[in-house]
């Protein structure tokens, strides 16, 4: 049977290209591989649950658009499906005097994005999380936490009710254009469509160029380690309550995330990962942290943020020094109120010239389409990228 569209990849981007394909390409074969047991298992399985605004990211990025309008269908569809969530709101703190500046800029932002969000004094900020300090705070109201394992979990309910097929345990390790199609070496049986969508996450840059597309980043996996606060702390957090970011690095910085079970995730920081799929500090594949180490956009990016990330290994190593960063948000949070929960692998694009990939990173090529950057706000966004996606492909 040939196919006509096959997607690697089964986490929430995947998924809901499929959905997509499913309802808007009528009577088209649809085929989802996912090399895992399950869905879903990955960076969807890890992602910290948070709908996000749309405030951090540049105007008239992708990031930006999709996230603005993703957040509002995530919730409409949450609300169509009935799966759990909660428009908690999100505090953004600025506690160090050079900070304010730039939450004046982040405001501004949000304004560009057209976002709710609001200027508030440090007492009113206490009003809404009491356990809070700082100097100056932002109000997004349009935040919000839901498990989007359960959102993709019912993107594959849909997908298969509307005719799809989701194949499980089936690993894409090779990829090539054959008589007009393309033709997937996997673990199992080749199999052949007319058109391919890679959703590979941790490994689509590898897919991409096994395809032959133009790919001028490579995929370096970077470990973000979480802390969980024990259930009789969980009162000191009651939404979202994040750092304003530091521009000069390239992450968020650590902060606390309420889970839509109500536990509190405090983190994550951000290190290198030895394996693409590592979330344990010991995990290590040689090909995996090879082509990380001996890659020139990694080294360039280490000059350029070589105390910051000096700082983050710390962190990972001392429990001392990441509840020390906790505490500039919330003061009362003790090394012994925090517990170590799972990580998570971000999949980045960096270049060679050491620049993270800072937007969504779709590339065309023979009869294939890979999705090659789609770190936060992906999640948020998926229904848009999946539908963005569906609509780059010619009938």
């Amino acid at each position: 049977m040939v196919y006509d569209y096959a997607i690697v990849g089964g986490g929430i981007i995947g998924l809901s290209t499929a959905m997509a394909l499913t309802r808007h390409k009528a009577g088209a074969s649809v085929l989802v591989l996912e090399k895992e047991p399950w869905l879903a298992r990955h960076q969807t399985g890890h992602n910290s649950g948070v709908i996000h605004s749309g405030i951090y990211y540049q105007p008239q990025s992708f990031k930006a658009r999709f996230c603005r309008e993703g957040a509002r269908a995530m919730v409409a569809f949450c609300q169509q499906q009935g799966i759990k969530h909660e428009l908690c709101g999100k505090l953004i703190l600025a506690t160090e005097p050079w900070e304010l500046p730039l939450i004046e800029d982040l405001y501004q932002r949000g304004l560009k994005n057209g976002i709710q969000v609001t200027k508030i004094t440090p007492q009113e900020a206490r009003e809404l999380e009491p356990h809070i300090s700082c100097l100056a705070a932002i109000h997004v109201r349009s935040a919000g936490i839901v498990d989007f394992t359960q959102v993709s979990l019912a993107y594959a309910k849909l997908i298969e009710r509307n005719g799809g097929e989701i194949r499980l345990r089936t690993k894409a390790e090779g990829v090539r254009a054959k008589n007009g199609q393309v033709e997937i070496e996997t673990n199992t049986d080749p199999i052949r469509a007319r058109f391919l969508i890679n959703c590979g996450g941790l490994h689509s840059d590898r897919i991409a160029r096994s395809a032959r597309a133009s790919l001028d980043a490579r995929i370096v996996p970077f470990r973000g380690e979480y802390y969980e606060l024990k259930s009789d702390k969980r009162h000191l957090v009651k939404s979202l309550i994040y750092p304003v970011p530091n521009p000069d690095f390239p992450f968020l910085g650590v902060h606390f995330t309420r889970q839509i079970d109500d536990t509190v995730h405090a983190g994550p920081n951000a290190v290198l990962s030895f394996k693409r799929e590592g979330y344990r500090k010991t995990d290590f594949a040689l090909r995996d942290a090879l082509e990380s180490i001996t890659y020139p956009g990694f080294w360039r990016l280490s000059a350029r943020h070589w105390g910051e990330g000096l700082r983050e290994m710390w962190r990972s190593l001392s429990k001392k020094a990441f509840t020390r960063s906790l505490q500039k948000l919330i003061p009362e949070v003790q090394e012994e109120d925090i517990i170590p929960t799972d990580a998570g692998v971000r999949a980045q694009a960096l270049m060679k010239d050491g620049r993270l990939v800072d937007d969504f990173l779709i590339v065309r090529a023979e009869n294939s389409i890979h999705v090659c950057n789609a770190p936060s706000p992906a999640a948020t966004s998926s229904l848009l990228i999946g539908q963005y996606i569906a609509g780059q492909i010619s009938a």
